[in-house]
Order: structure tokens, then C-alpha cells, then sequence
């Protein structure tokens, strides 16, 4: 059987397409489902960041060798670095507002940090 490098990269694409839209669509329901806002954030910046990565290659896939595919590297390198770091400073906020874990108070934060200390 004799496959043509244009069908090759047509099932590659789609198969990171798909596995694009199913990560999206996990976080998505990570949001709607997981308990308190900690594990949202982590659904958010960790299955989102994944998701848009796999659907940029797909478009990868497709664009070939030509100046759409250097501009999609740049905006996958754009969301790789951007999105965990703008989930961080989010995380960051909230913790410095008081925002913590379910089970984990303000007090139970200060006692293991003097622990550490």
C-alpha cells in the first residue's frame, strides 16, 4: 500500500485535531465539574495550554513549508510560555487574597510555613 505524503500529513492533522478538541473539551468540563477554584485553575492553564498546542500542529500539518507555518510556531510559542505563566500570576493572586485549597486554612498555611522555618 502505497500512502502519499499528502495523506500522511492529512491524518496526522486530524488526529491532532482530534486530540486537540477532546483536551478542550476535558478542560472545559474540569471547569464546570472540579470542586473549588485550585483544581479549575490547574483544568484551565494545564489542559487548555495542551489543547491549543495539539490544534496548532495540526494547523502545522497543513500550512507545509511556508510563512503561515514560521507565524503558527510563533503563536504556539506565544501560547506555551503565556498561558502557564498568566495561570500563575492568577494562582498567585488568589493566594496572596486568601484564596486556599479546600481542607487548608490561612492558619494551617502559617503553622507549616514556621514549621519550615
Amino acid at each position: 500500500m502505497n500512502l502519499s505524503l499528502d495523506l500522511i500529513l492529512d491524518i496526522a492533522s486530524w488526529i491532532s485535531f482530534g486530540l486537540g478538541a477532546f483536551f478542550l473539551i476535558v478542560g472545559a468540563f474540569g471547569m464546570i465539574r472540579l470542586p473549588d477554584f485550585w483544581s479549575r485553575l490547574h483544568a484551565a492553564g494545564v489542559i487548555d495550554t495542551l489543547g491549543a498546542e495539539l490544534i496548532v500542529l495540526g494547523m502545522l500539518f497543513q500550512a507545509g513549508f511556508t510563512i503561515v507555518a514560521v507565524k503558527l510556531l510563533l503563536i504556539g510559542a506565544f501560547v506555551f510560555l503565556t498561558s502557564p505563566t498568566g495561570t500563575h500570576a492568577v494562582a498567585n493572586a488568589a493566594f496572596v487574597a486568601g484564596l486556599r485549597p479546600l481542607g487548608l486554612t490561612r492558619d494551617d498555611t502559617a503553622a507549616k510555613t514556621d514549621k519550615g522555618a
